[in-house]
């Protein structure tokens, strides 16, 4: 009988309970012991033992936002003798397989651990979208909507005010969360890592808008694209407008899964189950089109994702 360990790693996102639950109740409907460790690579470093599920160990947690078998960050998962050990404590337990639900960090932490001869799947897990493979990934469009929760809310005070509001929002390196949800809410200016900004664009915009009486713009800026603060000091120089300026931090990460991440959770879940059944290892799940297939881990980190201009020009022709 295989014993299959699920482990969540770096940063949380809403659908990866709705992922755990999935391997849980599919790995035992296949005839499989299933075990989780808690606090990702961390946990496996520091000897966490397994916790060994059953059907009702998972129950009602579909619905929760966050990971309830916790995570961390593991910088010492870089170190080869972290790796050795991070093996070998989970060959004690008795594991063959592992499933490993996060982001592009995770990714690379599964990948050593498949090296030192440990059949593993990975399954995406961040609100950033990112990984390079997958249309989408578990919590990403949860996170979107969130923020387009705070941008309605926000347009209903900025309407009120006659002000510019800019809201920044997650994205060190990557744009998706603040392209898709600047598009979806309607946003005058979205401000991304992948393309330079201008500010004069910016204002030329928001005047516009001025002259045809309209009575607020909003501007979503990636957290990694500029320093809103700065930004918003330079729109109030260049342009005599009111400004207020709004950083969503990690509520964007938090909250109630919405349905296609409770959906993705699942199927990506489930498909990492069946293909250990198969004997597959060095793969994660991906979205494409329609399908689940498994992917590379190694193509993830081929290049990077391409970010989608298609759409930021759109964003910018909806939103003169």
């Amino acid at each position: 009988m295989k014993k299959i360990a699920i482990v969540t790693s770096g940063g949380d996102a809403p659908g990866m309970n709705a992922a755990v639950r999935a391997v849980v109740r599919t790995g035992i409907y296949h005839g499989y012991q299933v075990c989780g460790i808690r606090r990702g690579f961390s946990g496996l470093l520091n000897g966490n033992p397994v916790i060994n599920f059953e059907l009702g160990s998972v129950a009602d947690i579909i619905q929760r936002g966050g990971t309830f078998l916790l995570t961390a960050r593991s910088p010492e998962m870089y170190q080869v003798e972290s790796q050795v050990k991070a093996a070998e404590h989970l060959k004690n337990e008795g594991v063959d397989c592992l499933v490993v639900i996060g982001g592009e960090g995770s990714f690379k932490g599964a990948m050593t651990l498949e090296k030192q001869g440990i059949q593993t799947i990975c399954i995406p897990g961040t609100i950033d979208n990112d990984i390079n493979g997958t249309d989408q990934t578990i919590g990403f469009d949860t996170a979107v909507n969130t923020i387009l929760d705070a941008i309605n809310r926000l347009r209903d005070t900025a309407t009120s005010h006659e002000r510019v509001f800019l809201l920044e929002v997650m994205g060190r390196h990557t744009g998706y969360l603040a392209l898709a949800a600047g598009l979806a809410g309607g946003a005058e200016s979205i401000v991304v890592p992948e393309i330079k900004y201008d500010l004069n664009e910016i204002c030329n915009r928001i005047m516009r808008g001025i002259k045809r009486d309209k009575m607020h713009s909003i501007i979503i800026v990636a957290e990694g694209a500029a320093n809103i603060y700065e930004m918003n000091e330079a729109i109030k120089k260049h342009i005599n407008v009111e400004t207020r300026v709004t950083v969503l931090g990690h509520i964007q990460r938090g909250g109630s899964p919405s349905a296609v991440d409770r959906l993705l959770g699942s199927r990506m879940g489930a498909a990492a189950v069946d293909w250990l059944a198969e004997g597959k290892s060095g793969y994660f799940t991906a979205l494409y089109g329609q399908d689940i297939v498994p992917v590379s881990l190694d193509s993830c980190f081929a290049e990077r994702k391409p970010f989608p201009e298609d759409l930021y020009r759109l964003a910018l022709i909806l939103s003169r």
